[in-house]
């Protein structure tokens, strides 16, 4: 079953972005002239064509505002953040039983569109299938990555997570804490061997300093 639903995680506190989130929300920070959550949604309006929701906690207005005259349905967490797993239990009522996109509103890509690739190799025998990027193609990213792809895929230095993934939800039901991250539901798959690893083929930035901002503008313009 292909997924036609999007989950667009933006409830970030944005705290490493120092003084630019003072009076804004993460997703808000303009890169080449757009919100960050503008060059997400540039892909999934390319491919989603079902439900868009966009989870919000901090300055949770100001992206309400942006997104009114969209379609993207806004859901506001509170009074604690559930982080990304938590975050997309809450909102399935809104997106519906089957696999979903999922994708951080805080990166900006150079190449194929990432939902895309999800789409085009997503298998009815996974549970999720995450998108990862080599670390020489992750512009300011000085981690040493996430995933080794295999077979079998397993933790460690390898592969970074873009962000982006299909994922099945119906696991979530049995995790008892409100708040938790996806990772919960990624180790589960990991034992059961249905997790997937695919690699981006294009340039990936995390835009998660200030100093990213001018970084993922290079790397668009290398690409332009």
């Amino acid at each position: 079953m292909i997924p036609d639903a999007l989950m667009l995680f933006a409830a970030g506190f944005g705290t490493r972005m120092k003084d630019l989130t003072k009076d804004r929300p993460k997703p808000m920070i303009e890169v080449a002239g757009q919100p960050l959550i503008d060059h997400a949604l540039r892909h999934a309006q390319r491919v989603v064509s079902g439900p868009i929701v966009a989870n919000l906690h901090y300055l949770p207005e100001v992206l309400e505002a942006h997104l009114a005259d969209t379609r993207v349905q806004t859901l506001r967490e509170g009074p604690e953040i559930l982080e990304t797993g938590g975050g997309l239990r809450n909102a399935l009522p809104l997106l519906g039983d089957g696999p979903v996109f999922t994708m951080n509103s805080d990166a900006v890509w150079a190449g194929a569109n990432p939902l895309t690739m999800l789409r085009d190799h997503w298998r009815d025998d996974l549970e999720a299938l995450l998108l990862c990027i080599d670390p020489a193609r992750a512009v300011g990213h000085a981690g040493q990555g996430d995933f080794l792809p295999g077979p079998p895929v397993s933790r460690g230095p390898g592969l970074i997570y873009t962000g982006a993934q299909i994922i099945r939800t119906e696991g979530l039901q049995d995790i008892p804490d409100a708040s938790f991250s996806l990772n919960v539901l990624w180790n589960q798959m990991l034992d059961r061997g249905t997790l997937g690893i695919l690699p981006y083929d294009g340039e990936w930035c995390d835009v998660g300093r200030p100093e990213g901002i001018a970084q993922a503008e290079a790397m668009l313009a290398r690409h332009a």
